[in-house]
């Protein structure tokens, strides 16, 4: 699985670089493309000469070279990786990565980094078990980041507990687990709405929301990611997509993203509806700039076409179908109505109640309801890790079938 794979490997100052020798060992003999960037202090363990010999790269560490004045661009890092893995991770530079600092090339690689970043932490009992550690370890995972938990043993303090990076070999073996994870879906199809829709009122007003469109777009990528074929179904947002796996379908009103849902539908097996879509639009729409006049304007409004109803009828025995539900009050109660009524397989619960959570957010705090009554509760994360959960579960669905 890992034949081919291009992996950065970050190696910071701890006793355990050492050990990131016997792992760019191990994953050139998968087959791996590896390249190495190392922190100063990372360099007093381990000569760069070792992991430039075994990788076959220069090993980058400056963010340029004094005598040829040669920049290192940690932009171009970033990119060129499949994932980011910083093997090990000193109590250091974990918290230096929860709080956005970027005074080495490490670090300024991993803020810029689109790829997942794996870490695997490596220090003395004591400083993995502080507040503070624990705390910045905690950010990193809301954010998104993989976290590979030390394991237990004697320390190089000769104290005993957590606090070992993880051997070689179970790393390279989560790798493949992990690369295995991004084809899973191969072969398979899958259809996401994003985003708000605008019920025109006149040529420059509308009626819409405030959704960014960020967690249906989300929820798409990483469809993608693990090999769907992807259609999104897209309201107006400011949002752009490039993954070769989704093809991007741009609407504006509810009733052009009911008729390309109804079309692609059939020939689907997942569906997640994280769309905002309007319930109502104007019931006529002025064919000119409506011009202000009296105290009051009325607009009738009629009711939108429902797509989560209409998809929830049309659905066939083994497809999947997720919704989403956004309350503000009465919040259970009312998903598991919605549930019961569109045919969902699953429902997600995010409340605007919750700080962080809703629209225009980088963060969603969710709760998945199911329609035996389990719940499911999720702590606050990013859009694009609560989307890993949100296809996880799908994926749990479908292997049950």
């Amino acid at each position: 699985m890992l034949k081919g794979k291009k992996i950065l490997l970050g190696v910071t100052g701890g006793i355990a670089a050492y050990k990131s020798v016997y792992l760019l060992r191990e994953l050139k003999k998968q087959g791996a493309e590896v390249k190495v960037v190392m922190t100063p202090m990372a360099k007093e363990f381990v000569g760069k000469l070792t992991f430039a010999t075994l990788s076959g790269y220069p090993v980058e560490e400056e963010f340029f070279d004094r005598q040829t004045g040669q920049w290192f661009s940690h932009v171009e890092l970033g990119l060129w990786a499949d994932v980011f893995l910083i093997a090990p991770a000193t109590a250091n530079t974990i918290a230096k990565m929860a709080h956005g600092l970027a005074d080495n090339l490490l670090l300024t690689t991993y803020l810029s980094a689109r790829c997942p970043v794996i870490i695997a932490p490596a220090m003395d009992v004591d400083m993995y078990n502080h507040a503070a550690t624990q705390q910045n370890l905690s950010v990193l995972k809301q954010r998104g980041n993989i976290v590979l938990e030390p394991n237990e043993g004697e320390l190089a303090s000769g104290l005993v507990g957590r606090g070992r990076m993880q051997e070689p070999e179970q790393i390279v073996e989560f790798l493949e687990r992990f690369f295995a994870k991004s084809q899973s879906l191969k072969g398979l199809k899958a259809l996401v709405t994003a985003g708000p829709t605008y019920e025109l009122i006149d040529p420059v007003r509308f009626i819409g929301n405030f959704s960014s469109g960020k967690m249906g777009y989300a929820i798409a990528e990483e469809l993608a990611m693990r090999g769907a074929k992807v259609f999104l179904i897209s309201g107006p947002t400011h949002l752009s997509i490039a993954h070769p796996n989704i093809e991007l379908i741009k609407v504006v009103s509810a009733r052009e993203m009911h008729r390309k849902a109804l079309d692609i539908f059939p020939s689907v097996k997942i569906a997640v509806l994280a769309a905002a879509v309007a319930d109502y639009r104007p019931a006529e729409v002025a064919s000119q700039k409506i011009k202000k006049s009296g105290d009051e304007l009325v607009i009738r409004l009629v009711k939108n076409p429902d797509i989560a109803r209409d998809l929830g009828k049309l659905k066939s025995t083994g497809q999947i179908l997720v919704g989403f539900a956004l309350e503000t009050d009465n919040e259970l109660q009312n998903a598991v109505e919605k549930l019961k009524s569109k045919n969902f397989d699953f429902i997600v619960l995010n409340s605007l109640k919750d700080e962080g959570a809703g629209f225009g957010t980088d963060t969603n705090k969710v709760k998945f309801i199911f329609s035996n009554g389990q719940i499911k509760d999720f702590p606050l994360k990013t859009k694009k890790y609560v989307a890993k959960d949100i296809i996880d579960q799908i994926q749990d669905l479908l292997e049950r079938q």
